[in-house]
């Protein structure tokens, strides 16, 4: 495993958390609100709607510590060749009645078959250590029953590692470590693709998908002596719809997600929505080190934006008062809403 130098400021942190593990290279960032945005795991949602979903998150974890993690993305992501229409009464809203109600989904029909393109670019810092990547998306989708449709979806870019030497703050070690060589700026390219299937109907989804499926060393010294893998990570997912009202549906989820050698992580998530104007949500993740809860809410504020906010607070008492909290914003934008949907029809 990689021998860095560890910040002072997070020391005790990372040595409780990933002791004789390289942080930085193993791990992709974690997003608490990953069900408001599912594309960003899983290639295979891409233009999964009837419109451009446009997402600008912002994501501020630990932040009682100097040099904790900040991760920040935009993504964009829509369907292409897609020629669908609606002639049903409940097409559209009546004054009055919930548009999204039980009549509307028992009139659900598949996806027509259609393509669907994204993007996304992203940035993840902690301390000394930047990780920026690009990746571009393609996904096919199929009807496979009058009500249910499936996807699959590949995702190919790239992302660039560096370590500025100038913000670390070496204490009683060795400046002149050799396993970050001398230069002031060091950086690195890794290649990375990903690949996904997306199970979806009226009222429920199936999903799973390998990310940075090419596995590699990266390193920054000239010794093979020094360095870290960039493991694969297996997600799989699952969500059902339920209605407790005609005006309020109960959508609970999960997610396994596993990249080696930390332990199999279980996210839990419930999101109670009413109509299609507001909702509100708990998480929480099962973990034998990093498990915590999170409280969510958003507002589907027009038919043509979105926001969305999660705090989160890790489960252990003494990981905690070492770390503070994590706060995490989602602004969302429809393009091309030519159905004036005013939140998901496929990814909920």
């Amino acid at each position: 495993m990689i021998n860095l130098p560890t910040m002072k400021t997070l020391s005790y942190l990372l040595l409780f958390i990933f002791p004789m593990s390289a942080v930085w290279a193993q791990q992709k960032p974690y997003f608490t609100q990953y069900i408001m945005n599912n594309y960003i795991l899983n290639p295979a949602v891409t233009g999964i709607e009837n419109y451009t979903d446009v997402k600008i998150s912002y994501r501020n974890q630990w932040n009682d510590i100097t040099g904790a993690p900040v991760t920040m993305y935009a993504s964009i992501q829509g369907p292409i060749g897609r020629n669908e229409y609606r002639t049903t009464a409940t097409s559209f809203e009546t004054p009055g009645e919930n548009p999204r109600g039980k009549a509307y989904w028992q009139e659900y029909k598949a996806a027509a078959p259609h393509g669907g393109l994204g993007m996304i670019v992203m940035n993840d810092r902690t301390g000394y250590i930047n990780r920026s990547s690009a990746y571009g998306t393609v996904a096919f989708h199929l009807g496979l029953s009058p009500k249910t449709s499936l996807s699959a979806g590949f995702m190919a870019g790239g992302s660039k590692i560096s370590i500025d030497r100038t913000k670390i703050e070496w204490g009683t070690l060795d400046p002149n470590d050799p396993a970050i060589g001398y230069n002031e700026q060091l950086q690195k390219f890794k290649p990375e693709l990903a690949a996904g299937l997306w199970l979806y109907g009226s009222n429920f989804f199936l999903g799973a998908s390998v990310l940075n499926i090419v596995s590699g060393k990266v390193r920054f010294s000239s010794s093979d002596e020094y360095g870290g893998y960039l493991e694969p990570q297996y997600l799989a997912t699952a969500g059902v719809r339920f209605f407790v009202s005609d005006d309020v549906s109960a959508l609970p989820s999960a997610m396994i997600q596993y990249i080696r050698p930390y332990p199999i992580q279980v996210h839990y998530n419930l999101k109670m929505q009413y109509q299609d104007k507001m909702w509100a949500g708990l998480s929480y993740r099962s973990s034998d080190q990093l498990g915590g809860f999170a409280a969510m809410a958003g507002f589907h504020l027009t038919s043509a934006f979105n926001f969305s906010y999660a705090y989160d607070m890790s489960g252990s008492a003494r990981l905690r008062s070492n770390t503070g909290s994590t706060h995490e914003f989602i602004l969302g934008f429809l393009l091309n809403n030519k159905y004036g949907d005013n939140c998901p029809r496929n990814v909920w």
